[in-house]
């Protein structure tokens, strides 16, 4: 099983927690018309949760268990699955259990492995419970700490996605207490020049980057905080006397609107929730969350495991789909070569 430049390219579609939203958002992507000209998908997963799903989404291909990549390219008549020796427990919608997390742990690894290896040039990863995940071993607290740990990436970022909105996150999933601990030059920069060459890459020529504030107003000169000062603005002016088209610290209650209206390409956010929150209001079922500084295309559906709603029909495909077609144009740019 191989693309050439010619042809859609391969993805690695892992199913996430079979008791979450994950295998009926992979049904509903994987059903849509789009998908065939996107990608050669093979899905990394419980053969018997993606047919399970299947009860919401009849028109999704029939899952077809394949043990190998050469298997998977003769598999003409559905989407091959390829489980890694985990099929998972039988799909309990809503419930909380390790074996989950264990399975899903497995299919990420396994989709690492073929990613580094050439086997696919990208993976797209479905939703996890982390503390599933913790519950069954993992000494990860979710996808992107265990992909940056498995290809050696220790300066990684989180990107999130939506239209013409990009959000560079300079930490993840820390308390915000340690979070603002981390509001540190050097990690600011490495976020403007990580989100500026991955625009170039994308075909913007000069993307214009923002960088919000952490305090209300933006410090207000130091009235509220020095970290605009003693932080964050020598990130920017550094930026500046490397090329790049950079500004800021804006306050962070505008700065996102501004983008939203096209007067920036990407923001540089300095915690978790204040980016997540803005695109989420914006863009709720289309963000893709997107990995980088890692050598490997990684891009994931911007949602939880919403055990909430599981097995009820009610998940929607549409991130998932956003994800995948966003994979597919990272390949497609040469992103993972």
């Amino acid at each position: 099983m191989s693309s050439t430049k010619n042809s859609p390219p391969i993805l690695a579609l892992t199913m996430g927690d079979v008791n979450g939203v994950g295998p009926e958002v992979l049904a509903r992507a994987l059903a849509h018309e789009r998908m065939r000209g996107l990608c050669s998908p093979v899905v990394f997963g419980s053969a018997s949760a993606l047919e399970w799903a299947r009860r919401f989404v009849p028109d999704c291909p029939r899952p077809v268990p394949v043990d190998d990549f050469g298997q998977a390219a003769l598999v003409r008549d559905g989407v091959p699955v390829m489980e890694w020796g985990s099929p998972g427990p039988a799909v309990v919608p809503g419930r909380l259990d390790p074996d989950a997390g264990r399975a899903a742990v497995v299919w990420i690894e396994a989709a690492v492995r073929a990613a580094l290896s050439g086997a696919v040039r990208g993976m797209v990863t479905g939703p996890i419970s982390k503390e599933c995940v913790i519950q069954a071993g993992c000494p990860h607290t979710g996808h992107t700490t265990l992909i940056a740990a498995m290809t050696g990436s220790p300066d990684y970022r989180m990107c999130l996605f939506a239209g013409g909105m990009r959000i560079v996150h300079i930490t993840a999933h820390l308390s915000l207490r340690d979070a603002i601990e981390q509001v540190k030059t050097d990690r600011i920069l490495r976020s403007a020049l990580l989100a500026n060459d991955t625009l170039l890459k994308l075909g913007i020529a000069a993307p214009r980057i923002a960088v919000a504030g952490l305090n209300p107003h933006a410090g207000e000169a130091g009235t509220f905080g020095r970290e605009e000062i003693e932080e964050i603005g020598p990130a920017v002016l550094s930026a500046v006397a490397r090329g790049v088209d950079c500004s800021g610290p804006h306050p962070p209650d505008t700065v996102f609107r501004r983008m939203h209206l096209g007067e920036f390409d990407a923001v540089i956010a300095m915690y978790h929730d204040q980016g997540h929150i803005p695109l989420k209001l914006l863009a709720m079922d289309d963000g893709v969350n997107v990995t980088l500084g890692i050598p490997i295309i990684r891009t994931s559906v911007d949602h939880g495991t919403a055990y909430d709603i599981a097995g009820k029909g009610l998940a929607r495909g549409h991130s998932m789909l956003a994800a995948v077609s966003l994979a597919a144009q990272l390949a497609d740019k040469g992103f993972g070569e």
